[in-house]
């Protein structure tokens, strides 16, 4: 029997994690599925999640597009119409924006915003009355450490991510009654492609990170013992 806002059993947990084509997303599922979990890999690019999903035992890839509405929701529908049901959902997906402030395309921002803080919320919402159901469930959305400090040339993308931490802290407080925890993870910079699919602009320093498999770890930590909040020691 699983238990939530305290102690989940991964083994036999059914894990959706969007941005599962790469980096923290792939750790991720990996490790789950390592642990016993099966896993349900949501990303756009279907031949990276189906190698993937080819390497874990009864895993699912479902390419989508998590800022299309429609996507999302069949995502979910493929998922629990595979497992039966869904207990943790990891909302990884996201993308960087770095430039100062007065150079930054609203065009640019708008789509950043879109994939980093409206689709969170579309996937929270579509998993939510699943796990209440169920009588529980675990929900991580995957912040960053710069939504905590000032650093200039990522205002932007900061601002989504502090938007990101606030959401989570709310849905923390209204879904507690149906047992249904909501965490933050804060990454800092991980050795991943996040620099190289940049919306706009770029890194002016590449400096050495965390591994993606060190912040995974961070993941199924707060999957399991329900924590608020996270945050990855400085490498």
């Amino acid at each position: 029997m699983r238990r939530y806002l305290g102690t989940v059993d991964l083994k036999g947990s059914v894990f959706l994690i969007t941005g599962a084509s790469s980096g923290i997303g792939s750790a991720t599922a990996r490790l789950a599925a390592g642990r016993g979990a099966r896993v349900v890999l949501v990303a756009r690019r279907t031949d990276r999640i189906e190698a993937l999903a080819a390497d874990l035992p009864d895993a699912l890839a479902v390419t989508a597009d998590i800022t299309d509405g429609d996507q999302l929701r069949a995502a979910v529908e493929a998922a629990t119409e595979r497992y039966g049901r869904l207990d943790v959902l990891v909302n990884n997906a996201g993308q960087g924006l770095q430039l100062p402030l007065e150079k930054v395309d609203l065009d640019d921002f708008r789509a950043v915003i879109e994939l980093n803080v409206v689709a969170p919320l579309a996937a929270m919402q579509a998993v939510i009355p699943i796990m209440r159901r169920q009588g529980g469930g675990a929900i991580v959305n995957i912040s960053s450490g710069t939504s905590r400090i000032v650093i200039p040339g990522v205002g932007a993308y900061s601002a989504t991510k502090s938007a990101l931490n606030m959401m989570s802290q709310v849905a923390r407080a209204e879904l507690a009654v149906d047992g249904i925890s909501v965490s933050v993870v804060y990454p800092n910079v991980t050795e991943t492609e996040f620099f190289d699919v940049l919306r706009a602009g770029e890194a002016t320093t590449r400096p050495g990170g965390h591994s993606a498999e060190s912040v995974a770890e961070l993941i199924l930590g707060v999957v399991r013992d329900g924590t608020a909040e996270v945050y990855a020691a400085h490498p």
